[in-house]
């Protein structure tokens, strides 16, 4: 059974609240960067410090200018919407937008929204709450191959690195599919499974369904979630490890954290020790799995430092080390040795 199909009306007017960090806006950044044809416009309220670098439109005049769907690009904690963005997603919908919401709260639970959208001919699109049933994860093993990116901590970069391997792997010819597990990477892809909001024991079998059988040469890269490493989302990074199988990891980690975001009391763990961790869950259910690469986001570093830091991992562990933002990766797929 294939994975639901989201299908979204665009372009699209951005919400980004009052987000104070990258890691708070990261649904925005993500369809700004990797779906930016589909972005018309942004829509900040007061205090925020996130800036996506497109056009201020209100609900309103974004509708005049063609927009067709406000899209939430905030995800906080907990995934629940604040009631001081109620006001925004009324006019949205009451000018005729559909409100896009990848929350696990549902947008119908706003008061007068469905009423709102529903006289204006809005619809109310919940990316994350599905409807369709999920397997009990069967451990069998599927033809095809597996990459799946995995990381020290949350909101760090497994998407982008993703979808920057996905890419570059189509522009060698290799046969691939790119796999999404979140709210954004379903709304750049429009397909794939949310798996933090499926139910805990159906979890690895929704991963399994995200990648059937393929031909023996095909690779699905898989959209990583959360860490194996954090006291509140590791379940989910386990279940994607056991249902997905993966044949090849790479290892996301933010150089510049020294301490989980929004959890400081927690460390970030050493990469050694990720990497130790990870082959040994992935190993449950392959026992060939390995990490095969690095990817560091250095987007706080200056170039030189990047340079050295990236050059500096990949000796210390003996494995190719890339931004996927900023390093050629042509030359890091040779490295990776898809076929060890």
């Amino acid at each position: 059974m294939p994975a639901e199909i989201v299908r979204l009306r665009k372009p699209y007017l951005l919400f980004v609240g009052r987000a104070a960090t990258e890691a708070d806006a990261k649904t925005a950044l993500g369809l700004r960067d990797w779906a930016r044809e589909s972005c018309l416009a942004q829509l900040r309220l007061e205090g925020a410090r996130v800036n996506l670098g497109l056009p201020e439109m209100t609900p309103e005049s974004a509708a005049q200018s063609g927009a067709r769907s406000l899209v939430i690009g905030v995800a906080p904690v907990g995934g629940r919407i604040p009631s001081d963005w109620h006001e925004v997603l009324l006019r949205a919908a009451a000018a005729g937008l559909d409100v896009v919401s990848g929350m696990h709260h549902p947008l119908a639970a706003i008061p007068n929204l469905a009423a709102t959208a529903a006289r204006a001919g809005a619809a109310l699109v919940d990316v994350r709450l599905s409807k369709q049933e999920y397997p009990v994860a069967t451990g069998r093993k599927r033809s095809g191959k597996r990459l799946l990116t995995v990381g020290t901590d949350c909101a760090l970069g497994k998407k982008y690195t993703a979808l920057a391997l996905t890419r570059a792997m189509q522009a060698k010819g290799m046969s691939v599919d790119f796999r999404a597990t979140g709210q954004t990477g379903i709304l750049i892809s429009g397909s794939g499974i949310a798996i933090d909001a499926v139910v805990g024991d159906f979890a690895a079998g929704a991963a399994e369904m995200l990648s059937p059988d393929a031909a023996p040469s095909h690779w699905d890269v898989i959209e990583g979630q959360g860490s194996l490493f954090h006291p509140a989302y590791a379940g989910v990074s386990l279940a994607l490890l056991h249902g997905s199988q993966p044949d090849v990891m790479v290892l996301c980690h933010d150089p510049n954290r020294h301490r989980l975001n929004a959890f400081p009391h927690y460390a970030a763990p050493k990469l050694n020790d990720a990497i130790s961790r990870y082959c040994e869950a992935a190993r449950l259910t392959n026992p060939n799995a390995r990490v095969a690469a690095i990817s560091l986001n250095t987007s706080m570093l200056r170039p030189e430092a990047r340079s050295d830091i990236l050059d500096k991992t990949a000796v210390e562990l003996h494995l190719p080390c890339f931004d996927p933002l900023v390093s050629r990766l042509d030359g890091i797929l040779d490295a990776m040795d898809f076929e060890g």
